[in-house]
């Protein structure tokens, strides 16, 4: 019978085995965190949860791959919060992910979050990649900050140059729902649509809570628009186009790119149809050479089809993944410097960001809605 000694040194010489055979699999592996800021609730919860998704699906086929990066496999995982499209959340989401030493995130999705987040995420040392469209997001200074679609400018301007040369308007009203985003890309249309000689017959304000939209449309049908572009997002613009057949409000309803999403449809229904158009940051999928393959994944995955900038969240978590290797870092200031000197072919764009973080050649698609549904007609 062996002593109790001997039965100690037996069950430690068991630990240090079991120890030394799990240490080396524990010490090649690198776990980097990839956070999403976005609306996972409320009325663009939709929005975020199709940004999650594009992430989701580029971190599996990343960790699919194994990439090594200092003789470590890489293990990405995701971490979402929800901002709710929230100043002040957005705010203690940045915090919270810096905190946490969340070193890379995807969003914020909402101008209005992305601004004043910005600053937090550079006093952390974090790399941001948003969708944020308003100009003052890549106006602050910040490095390691990227727009990974068109911003307003774009965006807002090739909607006024479509109103005029494909349309073939002179008259047009304007509304915005005073967010940061709509209030940014009412204010680039009107500057774009000035210069392509349009005349702004009147201007109205709503918010981006707002359902009920019969007095402002009651007072732009008597300025008699040909055309009215809405400056903020879909839960608004679909009963917006709804109340203008009602009102036999003249004119097509024209918007940005979160107006361009499924949800529009899903919301305005029939009323949408022939009726609103918008500008998009990317290109067609469908006519992207590896767009039908993503849109296919994408369903099978996750049995719904993408939305606005799920492919646009893919393809720049991909690029991160390639930068890394490149990089043989996962430090946000190398992975950036990568960012910042190559170019990635993606399945919406080519990316490529100029010191700003701003993409230098930004795709934008036209849609309009049949059967209530985006269908892409034009692209610049």
């Amino acid at each position: 019978m062996k002593s109790p000694a001997g039965m100690v040194s037996s069950l430690s010489l068991a630990g240090l085995v079991a120890l030394a055979v799990a240490s080396p699999a524990q010490a090649q592996e690198q776990v980097v965190k990839i956070g999403h800021s976005g609306p996972l609730s409320g009325p663009n919860a939709f929005a975020g949860k199709d940004n999650e998704n594009g992430i989701r699906l580029a971190i599996e086929e990343l960790n699919a791959k194994k990439l090594s990066v200092g003789g470590k496999t890489l293990k990405f995982e995701l971490v979402s919060e929800d901002d709710q499209c929230d100043a002040k959340t957005g705010v203690s989401v940045a915090q919270k992910f810096v905190d946490d030493g969340v070193k890379f995130v995807m969003g914020p999705y909402c101008s209005g979050v992305a601004i004043p987040a910005s600053r937090i995420y550079s006093d952390g040392g974090t790399l941001v990649s948003t969708v944020g469209t308003n100009p003052k997001v890549t106006q602050g200074g910040y490095k390691n900050l990227y727009r990974i679609i068109a911003s307003d400018n774009q965006i807002g301007g090739a909607m006024a140059v479509y109103a005029a040369k494909e349309l073939k308007v002179k008259k047009v009203g304007v509304i915005d729902d005073r967010t940061a985003f709509g209030q940014g890309l009412a204010e680039e249309f009107t500057k774009e649509a000035k210069k392509q000689g349009l005349t702004i017959v009147g201007q109205e304000f709503t918010t981006d809570k707002a359902v009920d939209f019969t007095a402002i449309l009651t007072n732009m049908k008597g300025k008699a628009p040909e055309a009215i572009f809405f400056g903020g997002y879909a839960p608004q613009a679909a009963p917006m186009a709804r109340q203008m057949k009602q009102l036999a409000v003249p004119g097509k309803l024209l918007g940005g790119d979160t107006v361009c999403s499924p949800a529009t449809g899903k919301i305005g229904g029939d009323a949408v149809n022939d009726l609103v158009f918008c500008a998009q940051g990317g290109s067609m999928l469908e006519k992207a050479q590896s767009g039908p393959a993503f849109k296919e994944k994408f369903k099978k995955r996750f049995n719904i089809d993408p939305d606005a900038y799920a492919a646009s969240y893919y393809d720049q978590v991909l690029f991160i993944g390639e930068s890394m290797k490149k990089a043989n870092a996962i430090d946000p200031d190398k992975v950036g410097a990568e960012l910042y000197k190559a170019t990635y072919k993606g399945v919406a764009a080519t990316y490529a960001y100029d010191d700003k973080g701003n993409m230098k050649q930004a795709p934008i698609t036209v849609f309009t809605f049949k059967n209530a549904a985006p269908v892409p007609i034009a692209s610049y």
